[in-house]
């Protein structure tokens, strides 16, 4: 009699473990739904700014950035994104009315009329007193370097007179992934819009502290 009653309440402890074990790994799970990053894309509006051989800044920033998500949604880092037909203004606006845990501006440098076509770089800048855009934009840049033909090129920046970076309510980095004015660099984009997209998502994915993931 006593060795069944023991059985059964051992029984009862083991479901009872069983169960609680259960229930934690079901909260826990939730808690990492309900805390996916998510980050504002914001390729450039600059249809303005002219490519070297044709096309602009706009056309092919965006491009970079629809290479971007599979990479990002693959690894759920979950993210909204601006339009063509924005402003800045609005796009920035848009930003600040979610909460976003970067956001990542995507251009393409041009430099001044007396040195067009003789730069070239990439350069990544964030806000000075931010330590979260400061921490992004190394963390990305580092990354860069892994398909930027000059590794030693690559620089972050800090600047208090870029838009993106200096009213957006988000950490935030502005990246220039190199120069379109350069005809060696502008084609250098053309022909690693894919290459570009996949990296700068792999950066954001390490800044995060999430595991990167390609789509299948």
């Amino acid at each position: 009699m006593k060795k069944l009653f023991k059985n059964q309440i051992l029984r009862k402890f083991i479901i009872y473990i069983l169960t609680a074990s259960l229930c934690a790994a079901y909260l826990m799970f939730m808690k990492g739904r309900l805390s996916m990053p998510k980050i504002f894309l914001s390729p450039s509006l600059q249809e303005w700014n002219p490519y070297v051989d044709g096309g602009n800044e706009e056309y092919y920033m965006n491009l970079i950035a629809d290479a971007m998500e599979p990479y990002l949604r693959a690894s759920n880092i979950e993210f909204d994104r601006n339009s063509p037909e924005q402003t800045l203004t609005q796009a920035i606006e848009q930003s600040n009315k979610g909460n976003y845990d970067l956001h990542f501006a995507i251009h393409s440098n041009a430099a001044p009329e007396n040195l067009a076509g003789k730069l070239s770089g990439a350069d990544f800048y964030f806000y000075p007193t931010s330590s979260q855009g400061k921490e992004a934009a190394t963390v990305i840049s580092e990354n860069y370097k892994n398909i930027y033909p000059n590794p030693s090129n690559v620089e972050i920046i800090p600047t208090t007179t870029l838009a993106e970076v200096k009213r957006t309510k988000a950490p935030a980095v502005l990246a220039e992934v190199a120069y379109h004015d350069n005809p060696t660099e502008a084609q250098w984009i053309r022909d690693n819009i894919d290459k570009i997209g996949k990296n700068l998502a792999q950066g954001i994915a390490l800044y995060l502290g999430v595991p990167f993931v390609e789509p299948n």
